[in-house]
């Protein structure tokens, strides 16, 4: 039997989430309240839950896309909650987003595209077109787009693309970030199932090689099994489930919806 090694120092965790909580305006009840955990570096993590849980809400906190009311979120060392938006921005440069919708810009090239990921770091109209694009960030966009095997389609128009090979190409855009942790909500829920299969498999393969921090929310369970080391589950406003994913089955994750 092996010998769990408990992480040690906060170098070796990724996000922290503490007490946090969230209602809407209006609402008799908050979406849900006093969610915690920890995720270590490297560690593939999916959220499931009902409609209506939070998912997608939980994770928009965590980037402060959406303001908990309560609670703190720490990247790292660095608490977010609470930083002027200024150093936010700062500090949410080394995690790349990837939503449902792809959110390219139909009438550039996919290289464009991807090259629009450097604005995280870089804020100039040269990174708004590939031909104006500095050669050292083209040459890294290239290398984005190879990682996610669509480096011959780099100068084709987006618009001329399937569903699978857009969100290929978000995926590279986040990786122009060089990030340390990805955030990917229902990043495959508008895509047919043989696509939806090798976008997951692109996030898991990124996160293995490059010791990335992968959080997806999803509603396919099998995704939630194959794709992660561990499993988080909303239920009624509480996080109610936090379980390493080996040993799990559909049946008992199956059992968050019931």
């Amino acid at each position: 039997m092996t010998a769990h090694h408990p992480i040690h120092g906060h170098e070796a965790t990724a996000l922290s989430v503490r007490g946090l909580s969230k209602r809407f305006k209006g609402s008799a009840k908050p979406v849900w309240s006093n969610v915690s955990f920890e995720i270590p570096r490297g560690q593939r993590v999916a959220i499931i839950g009902g409609n209506g849980t939070g998912k997608s809400t939980l994770l928009r906190c965590c980037m402060r896309l959406i303001e908990p009311d309560a609670g703190d979120v720490f990247f790292g060392q660095q608490k977010i909650t609470g930083l002027h938006v200024r150093h936010l921005a700062a500090s949410r440069a080394r995690v790349g987003f990837v939503f449902q919708k792809h959110n390219l810009v139909h009438r550039l090239s996919v290289l464009s595209n991807v090259i629009h990921g450097g604005m995280a770091h870089t804020r100039t109209p040269r990174l708004w077109f590939q031909s104006l694009a500095p050669k050292e960030i083209r040459e890294h966009a290239l290398h984005c787009l190879e990682q996610v095997n669509l480096a011959d389609f780099c100068n084709r128009r987006t618009d001329q693309l399937s569903g699978g090979q857009s969100q290929r190409v978000a995926i590279a855009r986040a990786l122009m970030q060089k990030p340390n942790m990805i955030f990917a909500d229902e990043p495959v829920a508008s895509l047919d199932p043989q696509a939806g299969e090798d976008v997951m498999q692109v996030f898991s393969d990124l996160a293995q090689q490059k010791n990335l921090t992968l959080v997806f929310v999803t509603h396919h369970l099998e995704h939630a099994l194959r794709y992660s080391d561990r499993v988080l589950g909303l239920r009624e406003g509480a996080l109610t489930l936090d379980t390493p994913t080996q040993g799990q089955s559909n049946q008992q994750l199956r059992e968050m919806y019931e």
